[in-house]
């Protein structure tokens, strides 16, 4: 097994999916019938978060890899490279090509470092993927060291065939802030080709991934009644935080995890907390390790949050709901309640003119977050609400 059955990689026992291999032999033909294109080419990938996207970009970029070491393949020689402008999605794609003898570990990395060499030398690669594109900074970013207008522009200048996997619901961050009508403007004139993953990969039961779709929404609909998956609500943090250490015992790779409603600060020597009842956990800290986060055996102490999280399977999640997710009592609908959400380096750093609408985008991003979450967890998910009117209709519903 590659890493672990939780991570986006798949198992050595598993193959694609149908509609997965059908994409796949989609991109290569794609990129044969484009490599030498006087102008670039786009191949967009989309699909809700646990849908495999990651999976099969990883195994076609393998295959490419392997195929560019082939004298007699038509990729032969090629110059490929995987991007993903995420620490710890960068940190599971570089272990894996240290299990993989076709791959290179500096194949892998994030954008601005990319553009920047290419830039500086002159260059122009053949293939290039970017996974999580929605993470590609849309406005220049001095402090990153990226100094363009936005990333998406720069690497079609520095690349024949793009290959983006992009999935506009998962934009975390302003300053990486994508709409579908930018990005067609950006790709106007540019030979583009879309393909979607509709399939449900890590939370197979189909109930459940409603349930989540109707509660992200802001409809909370009754628990549905299945035996493949264990979705549980509790009346205090702390229970929640050892049914994730019970299921960590047993199953491997569960974690607690929270909305950002809580202080912190990056790159502080401080610890800062959650707390939710009677928990008080330190937030997960800047990951220097080369191992993902989730799967260094001390983090299970900690609290994950949206920069160690996305991108990344577990097998069991237990979900603070903090202070910015709440249930009206007159609406009798889930609110979700942007000036809650401890954020704030996620709201900065946009030109405001450029939104249609600042508060429907701050809005937008906190659902972002809150989806991402809640689909983490392929065995079960467990659930605690810092708002007592939200935690009391869970609670009811649960019983």
């Amino acid at each position: 097994m590659l890493l672990s059955a939780s991570t986006f990689a798949l198992p050595t026992t598993q193959e694609l999916t149908p509609e997965q291999v059908q994409l796949k032999q989609a991109v290569f033909t794609f990129i044969h019938d484009h490599l030498h294109d006087a102008q670039p080419a786009v191949f967009m990938i989309s699909g809700d978060a646990g849908s495999g996207k990651s999976a099969v970009l990883n195994t076609i970029f393998t295959e490419l890899e392997q195929q560019a070491g082939n004298q007699t393949s038509p990729f032969s020689q090629t110059d490929n490279h995987l991007l993903v402008n995420h620490n710890e999605m960068l940190k599971i794609y570089r272990e894996l090509a240290g299990q993989n003898p076709f791959l290179h570990k500096n194949r892998f990395e994030k954008p601005t470092p990319f553009i920047n060499r290419y830039q500086k030398k002159g260059q122009h690669a053949d293939v290039v993927f970017v996974d999580e594109a929605q993470l590609l900074l849309s406005q220049s970013d001095p402090f990153n060291h990226f100094n363009g207008d936005n990333q998406l522009a720069e690497l079609l200048k520095l690349a024949q065939v793009l290959v983006l996997v992009l999935d506009f619901n998962q934009v975390v961050k302003l300053k990486s802030c994508w709409s579908r009508e930018r990005v067609a403007q950006l790709l106007a004139g540019k030979t583009v080709k879309v393909a979607q993953l509709h399939q449900q990969l890590r939370m197979a039961v189909e109930q459940v991934t409603t349930w989540v779709d109707q509660f992200v929404a802001g409809h909370l609909q009754p628990f549905p009644q299945t035996r493949g998956y264990e979705l549980r609500v509790f009346d205090d943090g702390q229970p929640l935080f050892y049914w994730v250490k019970r299921h960590d015992r047993q199953s491997g790779l569960s974690r607690v995890l929270a909305t950002t409603d809580f202080p912190f600060r990056v790159y502080t020597a401080q610890p800062w907390y959650v707390t939710a009842g009677t928990l008080r956990l330190p937030w997960d800290r800047y990951n220097r390790a080369d191992r993902p986060w989730a799967s260094q055996p001390q983090t299970i102490n900690e609290v994950g949050s949206i920069y160690t999280i996305q991108g990344f399977d577990l097998n069991y999640a237990g979900v603070i709901l903090g202070p910015s997710v709440t249930y009206s009592l007159k609406t009798h609908q889930i609110e979700l309640l942007p000036e809650k959400f401890e954020d704030q380096t996620a709201f900065r750093q946009r030109k405001q003119h450029d939104l249609a609408s600042l508060p429907q985008a701050q809005l937008a991003l906190v659902k972002h977050v809150l989806n991402i979450l809640l689909k983490r967890g392929r065995l079960g998910l467990g659930l605690y609400a810092v708002d007592p009117a939200l935690e009391a209709q869970l609670l009811k519903l649960a019983q």
